[in-house]
């Protein structure tokens, strides 16, 4: 097992023979890593902390740390990353607290710039790119192909829906529906990601039937109720390519915990 000689990895710990782990980094009990994951120098890992294949962290972050919420007493909390996950320096990443569903988690193939901060109760999604200097609050839910820009601050329960996008300092305190570029401080609606949609693959009908429905939600003075009609109304006359993206758009504004950026 590779394991600098510097390094304390407590007995207790499951790592499989792949890991590495650099120099003058302190690894917990409770955590278990798996195969060809990298750890960088000067790491904490921490808490009851499982992550994935493949992942690289490059050092001098703390993963797994006790929750910064004063109801936490102590409870066995987990944090879940998955694989393919790179994390520059000095990110933090929380356990979850007992209040919501005692998890933090993040999924697979996520870049995670330096200086970032994933609070409790967190869940990332699969291919983000989160820049430098981001803070996550607790309860944040951030979906798939999001791209955040750097020093971007995320309120507590916030949602941000998949394939979203927000620019450089972005205040969000309110959810951003998928596909929707927000900017600002606080955030206001700034058009669709309609390049991350082109390089992902979508067509140009389910990106022009996504611009519609960005107008139904934005530009057309519509409340959210009738917004959501509007969408209905697009579902059904899209094709078949773009349906399922306006269907998702619906049912985000259906669940949409703290209104959406207006």
């Amino acid at each position: 097992m590779p394991i600098h000689a510097s390094a304390i990895v407590d007995p207790k710990a499951e790592l499989d023979s792949t890991v590495e782990v650099g120099p003058f980094s302190i690894i917990g009990p409770h955590v278990k890593i798996g195969a060809r994951t990298k750890i960088g120098p000067h790491m904490v890992i921490a808490g009851h902390t499982t992550i994935g294949q493949d992942n690289v962290f490059h050092g001098s972050a703390t993963i797994g740390g006790d929750p910064q919420d004063k109801k936490y007493k102590g409870e066995p909390t987990e944090l879940i990353i998955g694989d393919r996950n790179t994390v520059r320096e000095y990110c933090t990443f929380n356990t979850g607290t007992v209040q919501d569903g005692g998890k933090t988690t993040m999924a697979n193939d996520n870049w995670i710039m330096a200086y970032v901060h994933v609070a409790h109760d967190c869940h990332i999604g699969s291919n983000t790119i989160i820049a430098n200097s981001v803070q996550l609050a607790g309860h944040v839910i951030i979906g798939d192909w999001v791209i955040l820009g750097g020093m971007s601050g995320v309120h507590q329960f916030i949602r941000v829906g998949d394939h979203a996008m927000t620019a450089f300092q972005t205040k969000l305190m309110q959810d951003v529906p998928p596909f929707v570029m927000a900017a600002g401080y606080p955030a206001a609606p700034a058009g669709i990601n309609s390049e991350g949609l082109k390089r992902r693959g979508f067509s140009p009908d389910a990106i022009l039937n996504i611009k519609r429905a960005y107008k139904a939600i934005y530009r057309q003075g519509l409340s959210i109720a009738e917004a959501k009609e509007a969408i209905d109304s697009l579902a059904t006359a899209a094709p078949d390519d773009a349906k399922p993206h306006l269907v998702h758009m619906k049912v985000f504004l259906d669940e949409a915990t703290r209104g959406i950026i207006r």
